[in-house]
């Protein structure tokens, strides 16, 4: 099963290549001009034949790279060719996104952590430090810590044994994981100290988990995905305050 999971996310991994590919190809080009809305989530599953998932994810990476912004209940908008167009515009409403699906993640996955504390098992568990292993060494060779970082929530959800909430993560992509940087690369010192924070909050819920201390867990989970919420929560008021 977890070999299935493995080549699906490979595959899906190239399909969303290939699509974020030609849709920034088609802006470069000038196909797409500032302001122009994309085709619709619809319209750009028929046209490359992929799913809603691997469009979200594309569509994901342009935002990521300034080039597009989703307006809620409006649809995809290209941005320019350049990416230093509308820069601030861009992070508010990227970070704006990320809160969006903190929130949205919070009930879910308080819950997985709650249920993985009791229904683990030693394989399981095995495999949740082993993802919390790497991320140390992430952050050890100072490397980014997002995939990694994903891959620990999706072995907790594994864990609990219910296959609705690994589906529910993968739903989202790895969108599910922020992007948003609330702390500059070029900030070295801050940026490790950082990774080092989220190291220690995820560490409090792996070890609830180990413990089977379903009470520990949902409340470290908790901590840490609220505590997120109030660390975007501040950034986008900073960025408000900076264009205001």
């Amino acid at each position: 099963m977890a070999m299935q999971m493995k080549d699906r996310s490979k595959g899906s991994g190239s399909l969303v290549s290939q699509v974020g590919e030609s849709l920034r190809q088609a802006i470069l080009s000038g196909q797409y001009s500032a302001g122009d809305k994309l085709p619709s989530e619809h319209e750009l599953t028929e046209t490359h034949s992929v799913s809603r998932t691997v469009v979200r994810e594309a569509v994901a990476a342009l935002r990521s790279d300034g080039l597009v912004e989703v307006r809620q209940g409006a649809g995809i908008f290209v941005l320019g060719a350049d990416p230093s167009l509308s820069a601030r515009k861009v992070d508010k409403a990227r970070v704006a996104s990320d809160l969006e699906v903190l929130e949205i993640r919070t009930p879910v996955e308080i819950e997985a952590a709650g249920l993985a504390a009791l229904r683990r098992s030693p394989a399981q568990e095995e495999a949740i430090f082993e993802c919390h292993r790497k991320i140390l060494q992430c952050i050890e060779s100072d490397q980014s810590i997002r995939e990694a970082d994903l891959e620990l929530h999706a072995a907790i959800a594994e864990a609990t044994n219910n296959p609705l909430f690994r589906q529910f993560l993968e739903s989202q992509g790895s969108a599910i994981i922020p992007q948003s940087r609330l702390v500059p690369e070029t900030r070295t010192a801050e940026q490790t100290a950082y990774r080092k924070l989220i190291h220690k909050e995820h560490e409090a819920i792996v070890v609830a988990i180990s413990d089977r201390d379903d009470r520990a867990a949902r409340n470290a989970m908790r901590d840490h995905l609220v505590g997120s919420q109030a660390r975007y929560r501040n950034l986008l008021r900073d960025l408000r305050s900076f264009t205001s």
